[in-house]
């Protein structure tokens, strides 16, 4: 017991090395805060057009081009690790030295999200009677209405799940922010043990934080999923 009071003396206490866990667990909400904003933003956007496309034989040639860039981006984002990306945006995109790296993880790990979650939408979307399009019709919307007040609230519901694995994907994701030298909780930890040499305590430290904000999350998503099926009665 006196032991493990000393390493946890020696790990968080000495020389307030608590600092580099609760400065990387403000970044870690910064970033996946504003990743998943930008993927929810982007993700519907892209959803909309994936969705418009596949739904009418006849459409615009504005549709076609949008659609086909879509494509290429889904395919581009899902087929490359997000690592790489990280890595890209910073190295590549964003080549001064000056540049926020928290900005440079928000915009990466928010692409990132948005591909995956414009297929959950998609899949949302096209779940829906098109029944629901003509009533929205013959209630005087146009498509743009109709998608927004009575096709999206209702695929909102069906993908609720989906969409709650995808924002606790995305947030352990930001545990590869050290590569770009971005103290988040896991960079924090690494910080710890390469000036103890002890990993056990901050490792674990970090796991049981991941481990908690998961765990409130998926809380939260489940009684947000109750509500919504109550309010359907």
């Amino acid at each position: 017991m006196a032991d493990l009071k000393a390493k946890f003396i020696l790990n968080f206490i000495e020389d307030n090395r608590w600092r580099y866990i609760t400065e990387g667990l403000s970044t870690t909400f910064i970033v996946t805060i504003f990743a998943i904003l930008l993927g929810l933003a982007l993700g519907f956007i892209v959803a909309v057009i994936r969705s418009t496309a596949d739904k009418s034989d006849k459409h615009s040639i504005i549709i076609k081009v949008l659609d086909s860039i879509c494509k290429v981006y889904l395919t581009i984002i899902r087929g490359t690790p997000a690592m790489i990306q990280l890595l890209i945006m910073y190295y590549i995109v964003f080549t001064s030295p000056d540049v926020s790296k928290r900005l440079v993880a928000i915009l990466t790990f928010g692409i990132n999200s948005g591909a995956y979650v414009a297929e959950i939408f998609r899949s949302g979307i096209m779940s829906i009677d098109n029944g629901q399009f003509e009533a929205g019709r013959s209630l005087g919307l146009n498509y743009a209405q109709t998608m927004v007040y009575i096709i999206s609230p209702q695929a909102f519901k069906n993908v609720l799940p989906a969409l709650a694995n995808e924002f606790i994907t995305l947030l352990k994701e930001t545990s590869i922010c050290g590569y770009i030298a971005l103290t988040d909780i896991t960079h924090g930890a690494n910080v710890i043990r390469s000036q103890t040499y002890e990993p056990l305590m901050p490792l674990l430290a970090a796991a049981a934080i991941y481990l908690i904000i998961v765990t409130l999350l998926t809380a939260g998503v489940s009684k947000l999923e109750r509500r919504l099926r109550t309010d359907e009665r």
